[in-house]
Protein backbone atom coordinates (compact mmCIF):
# COMPACT_ATOMS: atom_id res chain seq x y z
CA UNK A 1 0.00 0.00 0.00
CA UNK A 2 1.65 3.18 -0.75
CA UNK A 3 2.11 5.89 1.25
CA UNK A 4 -0.31 9.08 1.26
CA UNK A 5 1.42 12.40 0.85
CA UNK A 6 2.01 14.38 3.16
CA UNK A 7 0.95 18.47 3.02
CA UNK A 8 4.33 19.41 2.49
CA UNK A 9 4.46 17.82 -0.28
CA UNK A 10 1.56 18.58 -1.78
CA UNK A 11 2.35 22.31 -1.79
CA UNK A 12 5.17 24.10 -4.30
CA UNK A 13 7.25 26.82 -3.10
CA UNK A 14 6.00 30.48 -3.84
CA UNK A 15 7.37 31.89 -6.70
CA UNK A 16 8.47 35.59 -7.27
CA UNK A 17 7.24 38.03 -9.70
CA UNK A 18 9.64 38.08 -12.77
CA UNK A 19 10.26 41.51 -15.58
CA UNK A 20 7.57 40.60 -18.32
CA UNK A 21 9.57 40.72 -21.36
CA UNK A 22 7.43 39.05 -23.99
CA UNK A 23 4.08 38.26 -25.02
CA UNK A 24 2.42 35.74 -26.98
CA UNK A 25 -0.54 35.71 -29.29
CA UNK A 26 -3.54 34.28 -27.75
CA UNK A 27 -2.01 34.60 -24.33
CA UNK A 28 -4.67 35.14 -21.82
CA UNK A 29 -4.66 38.19 -19.58
CA UNK A 30 -6.89 37.52 -16.69
CA UNK A 31 -8.91 41.21 -15.75
CA UNK A 32 -11.61 41.97 -13.53
CA UNK A 33 -11.22 39.37 -11.21
CA UNK A 34 -13.67 36.78 -13.32
CA UNK A 35 -12.98 37.75 -17.01
CA UNK A 36 -10.16 37.12 -19.80
CA UNK A 37 -8.66 39.07 -22.44
CA UNK A 38 -6.39 37.87 -24.98
CA UNK A 39 -3.31 38.97 -26.73
CA UNK A 40 -3.32 39.87 -29.98
CA UNK A 41 -0.78 38.71 -32.71
CA UNK A 42 0.19 42.34 -33.63
CA UNK A 43 0.95 43.08 -29.82
CA UNK A 44 2.21 40.27 -29.03
CA UNK A 45 4.59 41.06 -32.14
CA UNK A 46 5.32 44.91 -30.93
CA UNK A 47 5.94 44.09 -27.32
CA UNK A 48 9.63 44.32 -26.57
CA UNK A 49 11.81 43.56 -23.16
CA UNK A 50 11.32 46.62 -21.02
CA UNK A 51 7.87 47.53 -22.45
CA UNK A 52 4.95 47.69 -20.23
CA UNK A 53 1.47 46.15 -20.48
CA UNK A 54 -1.39 48.12 -18.66
CA UNK A 55 -4.64 45.74 -17.95
CA UNK A 56 -7.85 47.73 -18.12
CA UNK A 57 -9.78 46.01 -15.33
CA UNK A 58 -13.13 46.92 -16.43
CA UNK A 59 -12.96 46.58 -20.38
CA UNK A 60 -9.77 44.09 -20.50
CA UNK A 61 -8.19 46.42 -23.08
CA UNK A 62 -4.43 46.06 -22.90
CA UNK A 63 -2.37 48.73 -23.43
CA UNK A 64 1.10 48.50 -24.75
CA UNK A 65 3.69 51.14 -23.05
CA UNK A 66 7.00 51.33 -24.67
CA UNK A 67 10.01 51.69 -22.63
CA UNK A 68 10.70 54.98 -24.52
CA UNK A 69 7.46 56.52 -23.67
CA UNK A 70 7.57 55.20 -19.99
CA UNK A 71 11.07 56.86 -19.52
CA UNK A 72 9.91 59.92 -21.06
CA UNK A 73 6.84 59.99 -18.89
CA UNK A 74 9.30 59.24 -15.53
CA UNK A 75 11.40 61.91 -16.46
CA UNK A 76 8.93 64.41 -17.16
CA UNK A 77 6.90 63.80 -13.62
CA UNK A 78 10.70 63.69 -11.59
CA UNK A 79 11.41 67.03 -13.32
CA UNK A 80 7.91 68.60 -12.17
CA UNK A 81 8.28 67.13 -8.37
CA UNK A 82 11.46 68.51 -7.95
CA UNK A 83 10.15 71.80 -9.45
CA UNK A 84 7.24 71.18 -6.99
CA UNK A 85 9.55 71.58 -3.99
CA UNK A 86 11.92 74.05 -5.04
CA UNK A 87 8.18 75.83 -5.68
CA UNK A 88 7.47 76.04 -1.98
CA UNK A 89 10.24 78.63 -1.84
CA UNK A 90 9.39 80.76 -4.60
CA UNK A 91 7.07 83.64 -3.14
CA UNK A 92 3.63 84.67 -5.04
CA UNK A 93 5.16 87.78 -6.95
CA UNK A 94 7.56 85.51 -8.86
CA UNK A 95 4.32 83.44 -9.88
CA UNK A 96 2.24 86.42 -11.04
CA UNK A 97 5.32 87.48 -13.16
CA UNK A 98 5.04 84.36 -14.55
CA UNK A 99 1.74 84.72 -15.73
CA UNK A 100 2.43 88.73 -16.37
CA UNK A 101 5.37 87.67 -19.08
CA UNK A 102 3.61 84.56 -20.37
CA UNK A 103 0.30 86.44 -21.23
CA UNK A 104 2.81 89.58 -23.15
CA UNK A 105 4.53 87.15 -25.53
CA UNK A 106 1.17 85.98 -26.62
CA UNK A 107 -0.34 89.69 -27.31
CA UNK A 108 3.39 90.13 -28.66
CA UNK A 109 2.67 90.02 -32.44
CA UNK A 110 5.98 89.24 -33.41
CA UNK A 111 6.32 85.94 -31.03
CA UNK A 112 2.43 85.01 -31.62
CA UNK A 113 3.54 84.87 -35.09
CA UNK A 114 5.74 81.71 -34.74
CA UNK A 115 2.88 79.80 -32.80
CA UNK A 116 0.27 80.66 -35.80
CA UNK A 117 2.93 79.05 -38.16
CA UNK A 118 2.66 76.57 -36.36
CA UNK A 119 -0.75 75.87 -35.60
CA UNK A 120 -1.61 76.38 -39.23
CA UNK A 121 0.62 73.78 -40.03
CA UNK A 122 -1.26 71.64 -37.90
CA UNK A 123 -4.39 72.81 -39.09
CA UNK A 124 -3.50 72.24 -42.42
CA UNK A 125 -1.98 68.46 -41.35
CA UNK A 126 -5.38 67.27 -39.45
CA UNK A 127 -7.37 68.12 -42.83
CA UNK A 128 -5.06 66.48 -44.82
CA UNK A 129 -6.08 63.59 -42.18
CA UNK A 130 -9.70 64.02 -42.53
CA UNK A 131 -9.40 65.27 -38.60
CA UNK A 132 -11.78 67.61 -37.08
CA UNK A 133 -10.47 71.12 -37.03
CA UNK A 134 -13.41 73.32 -35.12
CA UNK A 135 -11.52 73.38 -31.78
CA UNK A 136 -7.65 73.30 -33.45
CA UNK A 137 -7.77 76.79 -34.51
CA UNK A 138 -6.06 79.20 -32.63
CA UNK A 139 -7.86 82.36 -33.94
CA UNK A 140 -8.55 86.11 -32.70
CA UNK A 141 -10.72 85.40 -30.08
CA UNK A 142 -8.74 82.14 -28.93
CA UNK A 143 -5.77 83.75 -28.67
CA UNK A 144 -7.70 86.96 -26.11
CA UNK A 145 -9.16 84.30 -24.34
CA UNK A 146 -5.90 82.97 -23.28
CA UNK A 147 -4.25 86.58 -22.66
CA UNK A 148 -7.33 87.11 -20.30
CA UNK A 149 -7.06 83.80 -18.33
CA UNK A 150 -3.68 84.62 -17.55
CA UNK A 151 -3.92 87.81 -16.49
CA UNK A 152 -6.73 86.39 -14.45
CA UNK A 153 -4.18 83.82 -12.50
CA UNK A 154 -1.94 87.16 -12.46
CA UNK A 155 -4.49 89.21 -10.86
CA UNK A 156 -5.72 86.23 -8.23
CA UNK A 157 -4.13 86.32 -4.86
CA UNK A 158 -4.02 83.84 -1.84
CA UNK A 159 -3.87 80.63 -3.63
CA UNK A 160 -1.37 79.07 -1.33
CA UNK A 161 -1.06 78.76 2.74
CA UNK A 162 -4.88 80.48 2.92
CA UNK A 163 -6.07 80.38 5.94
CA UNK A 164 -9.56 78.62 5.78
CA UNK A 165 -10.49 79.05 9.35
CA UNK A 166 -9.24 79.17 12.88
CA UNK A 167 -11.11 76.78 16.12
CA UNK A 168 -10.25 78.84 19.58
CA UNK A 169 -9.85 76.16 22.69
CA UNK A 170 -8.67 77.41 26.34
CA UNK A 171 -4.39 78.17 25.80
CA UNK A 172 -4.21 76.95 22.54
CA UNK A 173 -5.73 77.08 18.86
CA UNK A 174 -6.08 75.23 14.95
CA UNK A 175 -5.62 76.80 12.10
CA UNK A 176 -6.87 74.87 9.15
CA UNK A 177 -4.71 76.54 5.93
CA UNK A 178 -4.45 75.49 2.26
CA UNK A 179 -1.92 73.65 0.78
CA UNK A 180 -0.77 72.33 -2.65
CA UNK A 181 -1.49 68.91 -4.01
CA UNK A 182 2.50 68.31 -6.21
CA UNK A 183 2.49 67.02 -9.43
CA UNK A 184 -1.09 67.16 -11.54
CA UNK A 185 -0.91 65.28 -14.93
CA UNK A 186 -3.08 66.64 -17.66
CA UNK A 187 -3.82 64.90 -21.15
CA UNK A 188 -6.32 66.99 -23.14
CA UNK A 189 -7.49 66.90 -26.59
CA UNK A 190 -6.17 69.15 -29.17
CA UNK A 191 -7.65 72.99 -27.93
CA UNK A 192 -4.15 75.26 -27.58
CA UNK A 193 -5.75 77.50 -25.22
CA UNK A 194 -5.94 74.34 -22.53
CA UNK A 195 -2.29 75.59 -22.24
CA UNK A 196 -3.73 78.68 -20.20
CA UNK A 197 -5.58 77.07 -18.31
CA UNK A 198 -3.26 74.19 -16.79
CA UNK A 199 -0.53 76.55 -15.72
CA UNK A 200 -3.78 77.82 -13.53
CA UNK A 201 -2.06 75.27 -10.97
CA UNK A 202 0.78 76.88 -10.00
CA UNK A 203 -1.19 79.55 -8.73
CA UNK A 204 -1.77 77.25 -5.82
CA UNK A 205 1.88 76.09 -5.69
CA UNK A 206 1.51 72.87 -7.85
CA UNK A 207 3.39 71.72 -10.87
CA UNK A 208 1.86 70.09 -13.85
CA UNK A 209 2.90 67.94 -16.67
CA UNK A 210 0.63 67.32 -19.65
CA UNK A 211 -0.12 65.57 -22.71
CA UNK A 212 -1.69 67.86 -25.68
CA UNK A 213 -3.48 65.49 -28.53
CA UNK A 214 -1.56 64.95 -31.68
CA UNK A 215 -3.54 67.13 -33.76
CA UNK A 216 -2.02 70.36 -31.68
CA UNK A 217 1.39 69.18 -30.84
CA UNK A 218 3.28 71.58 -33.17
CA UNK A 219 0.81 74.24 -31.74
CA UNK A 220 1.66 73.18 -28.16
CA UNK A 221 5.92 73.00 -28.79
CA UNK A 222 5.65 76.51 -30.36
CA UNK A 223 4.04 77.96 -27.64
CA UNK A 224 6.13 76.38 -24.81
CA UNK A 225 9.30 77.46 -26.54
CA UNK A 226 8.20 80.75 -27.77
CA UNK A 227 5.76 81.96 -24.91
CA UNK A 228 5.85 79.52 -21.56
CA UNK A 229 9.37 79.03 -21.16
CA UNK A 230 10.72 81.92 -21.76
CA UNK A 231 8.13 83.17 -19.04
CA UNK A 232 9.09 80.64 -16.69
CA UNK A 233 12.67 81.68 -16.87
CA UNK A 234 11.90 85.30 -17.00
CA UNK A 235 9.96 84.79 -13.49
CA UNK A 236 12.51 82.83 -11.92
CA UNK A 237 10.22 79.73 -11.53
CA UNK A 238 12.00 76.31 -11.87
CA UNK A 239 12.24 75.05 -15.35
CA UNK A 240 10.14 71.74 -14.48
CA UNK A 241 7.30 73.30 -12.81
CA UNK A 242 5.57 73.02 -16.27
CA UNK A 243 6.65 69.79 -18.88
CA UNK A 244 5.49 69.34 -21.75
CA UNK A 245 5.30 65.38 -22.77
CA UNK A 246 6.14 65.72 -26.35
CA UNK A 247 4.81 62.65 -27.53
CA UNK A 248 1.86 61.83 -30.16
CA UNK A 249 1.47 58.36 -28.88
CA UNK A 250 -1.56 57.45 -26.52
CA UNK A 251 0.73 55.47 -25.03
CA UNK A 252 2.72 58.63 -23.43
CA UNK A 253 -0.60 59.68 -21.74
CA UNK A 254 -1.14 56.19 -20.51
CA UNK A 255 2.72 56.31 -19.08
CA UNK A 256 1.51 59.36 -17.56
CA UNK A 257 -1.04 58.43 -15.86
CA UNK A 258 0.43 55.44 -14.43
CA UNK A 259 2.82 56.92 -12.32
CA UNK A 260 2.22 56.91 -8.83
CA UNK A 261 3.88 60.10 -8.23
CA UNK A 262 1.24 62.22 -9.12
CA UNK A 263 -1.29 63.98 -6.95
CA UNK A 264 -3.99 63.84 -9.32
CA UNK A 265 -4.99 62.79 -13.14
CA UNK A 266 -6.84 65.52 -15.19
CA UNK A 267 -8.12 63.86 -18.43
CA UNK A 268 -10.04 65.70 -20.74
CA UNK A 269 -11.47 64.97 -24.36
CA UNK A 270 -13.70 62.22 -25.98
CA UNK A 271 -15.19 60.40 -23.52
CA UNK A 272 -14.09 56.68 -24.44
CA UNK A 273 -10.47 57.80 -24.09
CA UNK A 274 -10.99 59.73 -21.14
CA UNK A 275 -12.61 56.56 -19.25
CA UNK A 276 -9.49 54.89 -20.42
CA UNK A 277 -7.19 57.05 -18.95
CA UNK A 278 -8.94 57.79 -15.63
CA UNK A 279 -9.35 53.96 -15.26
CA UNK A 280 -5.38 53.19 -15.83
CA UNK A 281 -4.79 56.81 -12.82
CA UNK A 282 -7.12 54.90 -10.88
CA UNK A 283 -5.74 51.51 -10.97
CA UNK A 284 -2.01 53.14 -10.26
CA UNK A 285 -3.95 54.72 -6.71
CA UNK A 286 -3.92 58.02 -8.31
CA UNK A 287 -7.10 60.34 -8.03
CA UNK A 288 -8.33 60.82 -11.51
CA UNK A 289 -10.77 64.17 -12.87
CA UNK A 290 -12.62 63.13 -15.67
CA UNK A 291 -14.17 66.18 -18.44
CA UNK A 292 -15.63 63.93 -21.22
CA UNK A 293 -18.74 63.19 -22.14
CA UNK A 294 -20.50 66.40 -22.50
CA UNK A 295 -23.97 67.21 -24.49
CA UNK A 296 -26.67 69.73 -22.84
CA UNK A 297 -30.04 69.42 -22.08
CA UNK A 298 -32.89 71.95 -22.43
CA UNK A 299 -36.29 71.11 -21.05
CA UNK A 300 -39.25 73.63 -22.62
CA UNK A 301 -42.11 74.17 -20.10
CA UNK A 302 -45.93 74.67 -21.54
CA UNK A 303 -45.25 78.42 -19.93
CA UNK A 304 -42.34 78.93 -21.81
CA UNK A 305 -42.23 82.26 -23.49
CA UNK A 306 -41.86 81.71 -27.60
CA UNK A 307 -39.49 84.52 -27.73
CA UNK A 308 -37.29 83.71 -25.17
CA UNK A 309 -37.39 80.36 -26.19
CA UNK A 310 -35.80 81.38 -29.51
CA UNK A 311 -33.25 83.64 -28.27
CA UNK A 312 -32.17 80.85 -25.78
CA UNK A 313 -31.90 78.06 -28.34
CA UNK A 314 -30.17 79.75 -30.57
CA UNK A 315 -27.59 81.14 -28.20
CA UNK A 316 -26.88 77.20 -27.39
CA UNK A 317 -26.41 76.20 -30.68
CA UNK A 318 -23.70 78.48 -31.89
CA UNK A 319 -21.08 76.14 -31.79
CA UNK A 320 -20.11 72.16 -30.86
CA UNK A 321 -18.46 72.22 -27.37
CA UNK A 322 -19.24 70.06 -24.22
CA UNK A 323 -22.03 73.03 -23.05
CA UNK A 324 -23.91 72.68 -26.35
CA UNK A 325 -27.53 72.06 -26.56
CA UNK A 326 -28.15 68.77 -27.35
CA UNK A 327 -31.29 67.01 -26.53
CA UNK A 328 -34.11 69.56 -26.56
CA UNK A 329 -37.37 68.08 -24.42
CA UNK A 330 -40.83 70.20 -25.12
CA UNK A 331 -44.07 69.21 -22.94
CA UNK A 332 -46.76 67.50 -25.40
CA UNK A 333 -49.37 70.33 -24.64
CA UNK A 334 -47.32 73.30 -25.87
CA UNK A 335 -45.73 71.57 -28.75
CA UNK A 336 -47.38 72.58 -31.50
CA UNK A 337 -46.33 75.71 -30.89
CA UNK A 338 -43.51 75.68 -29.46
CA UNK A 339 -41.53 72.82 -31.22
CA UNK A 340 -41.51 75.00 -34.42
CA UNK A 341 -40.02 77.62 -32.40
CA UNK A 342 -36.99 75.49 -31.21
CA UNK A 343 -36.90 74.10 -35.28
CA UNK A 344 -36.66 77.87 -36.62
CA UNK A 345 -34.62 79.16 -33.70
CA UNK A 346 -32.41 76.26 -34.39
CA UNK A 347 -32.38 77.18 -38.75
CA UNK A 348 -31.07 80.59 -37.64
CA UNK A 349 -28.46 79.48 -35.75
CA UNK A 350 -27.12 77.52 -38.48
CA UNK A 351 -28.22 80.35 -40.88
CA UNK A 352 -25.71 82.34 -39.20
CA UNK A 353 -23.17 79.65 -40.58
CA UNK A 354 -24.43 79.62 -44.05
CA UNK A 355 -25.83 76.29 -43.34
CA UNK A 356 -28.37 74.49 -42.16
CA UNK A 357 -29.41 72.06 -38.85
CA UNK A 358 -30.22 68.48 -38.39
CA UNK A 359 -33.09 67.48 -35.92
CA UNK A 360 -33.07 63.66 -34.94
CA UNK A 361 -36.89 63.36 -33.85
CA UNK A 362 -37.38 60.20 -31.39
CA UNK A 363 -39.71 58.04 -32.80
CA UNK A 364 -43.83 59.14 -31.49
CA UNK A 365 -42.94 62.71 -31.34
CA UNK A 366 -42.38 63.31 -35.21
CA UNK A 367 -46.36 64.39 -35.34
CA UNK A 368 -45.17 68.22 -33.94
CA UNK A 369 -42.31 68.19 -36.91
CA UNK A 370 -43.31 69.63 -40.17
CA UNK A 371 -43.51 66.60 -42.38
CA UNK A 372 -41.57 68.24 -45.13
CA UNK A 373 -38.22 68.18 -43.19
CA UNK A 374 -38.07 64.76 -43.16
CA UNK A 375 -37.55 64.63 -46.92
CA UNK A 376 -35.80 67.83 -47.18
CA UNK A 377 -32.04 66.80 -47.99
CA UNK A 378 -29.37 69.54 -46.98
CA UNK A 379 -25.38 69.56 -47.03
CA UNK A 380 -24.25 68.93 -43.75
CA UNK A 381 -20.55 69.50 -43.09
CA UNK A 382 -18.57 65.90 -41.48
CA UNK A 383 -14.82 65.43 -40.79
CA UNK A 384 -14.56 63.60 -43.94
CA UNK A 385 -16.84 65.93 -46.23
CA UNK A 386 -20.03 67.25 -47.09
CA UNK A 387 -22.36 64.64 -46.72
CA UNK A 388 -26.32 64.70 -48.51
CA UNK A 389 -28.71 63.79 -45.19
CA UNK A 390 -32.32 64.65 -44.28
CA UNK A 391 -32.98 67.64 -42.31
CA UNK A 392 -34.54 65.42 -40.11
CA UNK A 393 -34.59 62.07 -39.19
CA UNK A 394 -36.51 59.49 -36.35
CA UNK A 395 -34.27 58.16 -33.55
CA UNK A 396 -35.20 55.58 -30.97
CA UNK A 397 -35.52 56.92 -27.57
CA UNK A 398 -31.80 55.48 -26.71
CA UNK A 399 -30.76 57.29 -28.76
CA UNK A 400 -31.15 60.50 -26.41
CA UNK A 401 -27.94 59.05 -24.87
CA UNK A 402 -25.91 60.07 -28.06
CA UNK A 403 -23.59 63.28 -28.29
CA UNK A 404 -23.79 64.98 -31.43
CA UNK A 405 -20.33 65.73 -32.74
CA UNK A 406 -21.05 68.26 -35.82
CA UNK A 407 -18.49 70.68 -37.66
CA UNK A 408 -20.83 73.36 -38.75
CA UNK A 409 -24.07 72.29 -38.49
CA UNK A 410 -26.19 72.79 -35.68
CA UNK A 411 -27.32 69.49 -34.63
CA UNK A 412 -29.30 67.95 -31.89
CA UNK A 413 -32.62 65.76 -30.82
CA UNK A 414 -35.85 66.52 -30.08
CA UNK A 415 -38.24 64.64 -28.09
CA UNK A 416 -42.10 65.59 -26.96
CA UNK A 417 -42.66 64.38 -22.95
CA UNK A 418 -45.69 64.13 -20.91
CA UNK A 419 -45.10 66.77 -18.51
CA UNK A 420 -41.49 67.96 -17.00
CA UNK A 421 -41.40 64.93 -14.53
CA UNK A 422 -40.77 62.65 -17.71
CA UNK A 423 -37.96 65.09 -18.99
CA UNK A 424 -36.50 64.71 -15.94
CA UNK A 425 -36.57 61.35 -15.70
CA UNK A 426 -35.19 60.70 -19.70
CA UNK A 427 -32.33 63.30 -18.59
CA UNK A 428 -31.39 61.17 -15.63
CA UNK A 429 -31.95 58.02 -17.59
CA UNK A 430 -29.91 58.86 -20.75
CA UNK A 431 -28.01 62.25 -20.11
CA UNK A 432 -24.36 62.42 -19.29
CA UNK A 433 -25.96 64.26 -16.30
CA UNK A 434 -24.17 67.36 -17.08
CA UNK A 435 -26.03 70.41 -17.77
CA UNK A 436 -29.83 70.97 -17.53
CA UNK A 437 -32.04 74.03 -18.44
CA UNK A 438 -35.54 74.35 -17.97
CA UNK A 439 -37.41 76.93 -19.72
CA UNK A 440 -40.53 77.63 -18.09
CA UNK A 441 -42.40 80.74 -16.40
CA UNK A 442 -43.86 78.83 -13.82
CA UNK A 443 -41.28 79.07 -10.51
CA UNK A 444 -42.86 75.51 -9.57
CA UNK A 445 -41.09 73.56 -12.55
CA UNK A 446 -37.82 75.59 -12.16
CA UNK A 447 -37.59 74.36 -8.72
CA UNK A 448 -38.32 70.50 -9.49
CA UNK A 449 -35.64 70.64 -12.52
CA UNK A 450 -33.28 72.27 -9.83
CA UNK A 451 -34.44 69.16 -6.97
CA UNK A 452 -34.50 66.40 -9.33
CA UNK A 453 -32.07 66.47 -12.15
CA UNK A 454 -29.00 64.82 -11.21
CA UNK A 455 -26.81 67.41 -12.70
CA UNK A 456 -23.94 70.07 -11.65
CA UNK A 457 -25.15 73.03 -13.83
CA UNK A 458 -28.58 73.51 -13.71
CA UNK A 459 -30.17 76.97 -15.60
CA UNK A 460 -33.06 78.94 -16.92
CA UNK A 461 -31.52 79.79 -20.38
CA UNK A 462 -29.20 79.21 -22.79
CA UNK A 463 -26.84 76.16 -21.53
CA UNK A 464 -23.54 77.67 -23.08
CA UNK A 465 -22.77 79.85 -19.77
CA UNK A 466 -21.21 76.93 -18.20
CA UNK A 467 -17.96 77.62 -18.61
CA UNK A 468 -15.25 78.35 -15.60
CA UNK A 469 -13.72 81.37 -17.16
CA UNK A 470 -17.33 83.00 -18.19
CA UNK A 471 -19.20 81.89 -15.01
CA UNK A 472 -16.76 82.08 -12.59
CA UNK A 473 -13.70 84.52 -13.69
CA UNK A 474 -11.41 81.43 -13.23
CA UNK A 475 -9.97 79.64 -16.13
CA UNK A 476 -10.80 76.16 -15.58
CA UNK A 477 -9.13 72.93 -16.51
CA UNK A 478 -12.14 70.95 -17.25
CA UNK A 479 -15.76 70.28 -16.65
CA UNK A 480 -17.17 67.59 -14.79
CA UNK A 481 -20.54 65.72 -15.44
CA UNK A 482 -22.05 63.68 -12.65
CA UNK A 483 -22.16 60.59 -15.44
CA UNK A 484 -20.21 58.61 -13.03
CA UNK A 485 -21.68 59.95 -9.77
CA UNK A 486 -21.08 63.12 -7.41
CA UNK A 487 -17.90 65.10 -6.69
CA UNK A 488 -16.33 65.20 -3.76
CA UNK A 489 -15.97 68.57 -1.95
CA UNK A 490 -16.02 71.06 -4.85
CA UNK A 491 -18.05 72.00 -7.99
CA UNK A 492 -17.79 70.43 -10.97
CA UNK A 493 -15.81 73.54 -12.64
CA UNK A 494 -11.98 71.95 -11.81
CA UNK A 495 -9.53 75.33 -11.86
CA UNK A 496 -6.05 75.96 -11.06
CA UNK A 497 -7.13 77.03 -7.48
CA UNK A 498 -9.52 74.02 -6.76
CA UNK A 499 -5.92 71.84 -6.85
CA UNK A 500 -5.27 72.01 -3.21
CA UNK A 501 -5.64 70.06 0.29
CA UNK A 502 -5.56 71.39 4.10
CA UNK A 503 -3.18 71.34 6.24
CA UNK A 504 -3.52 72.00 9.95
CA UNK A 505 -1.39 73.88 12.14
CA UNK A 506 -1.34 74.39 16.05
CA UNK A 507 -0.41 77.47 18.16
CA UNK A 508 -0.16 76.64 21.68
CA UNK A 509 0.04 79.04 24.09
CA UNK A 510 -0.37 77.58 27.52
CA UNK A 511 2.48 74.76 27.72
CA UNK A 512 0.40 73.04 30.73
CA UNK A 513 -2.50 72.41 28.42
CA UNK A 514 -3.16 68.58 29.25
CA UNK A 515 -5.43 65.93 27.13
Amino acid sequence: MSELPTMSSQLTAPMSPTALTSLTAGMPIPFGGDRVAFVPASLAEAFRPGDRLVVVQTTGDLLHIPASQHASAAAAVADARGAFERLAGVDDDRISAFYDEFARRLADDAVFSTIISANSADVADAERRGRSTTRLVLGPAMRQGMIDGLLGWRDRRGGRDELMRTIDHDGWRVEERRAPLGVVGFVFEGRPNVFADATGVLRTGNTVVFRIGSDALGTARAIMSAALSPALAAAGLPDGAVRLLDAASHAAGWALFADTRLALAVARGSGRAVEQLGAVARQAGVPASLHGTGGAWMIVGASADPRRLAEVVGHSLDRKVCNTLNVCCVVASAAPTLVPVVIAAARDAAARQDTTPRVHVVAGSESTVNAALFEHVVGVERVDGIHEEPMADIIGIGDLASEWEWERNPEFSLVVVADIDEAIELFNRFSPRFVASIISDDAAERQLVWERADAPFVGDGFTRWVDGQYALDAPELGLSNWQAGRLACRAGVLSGDSIHTLRLRVFQADAGVHR
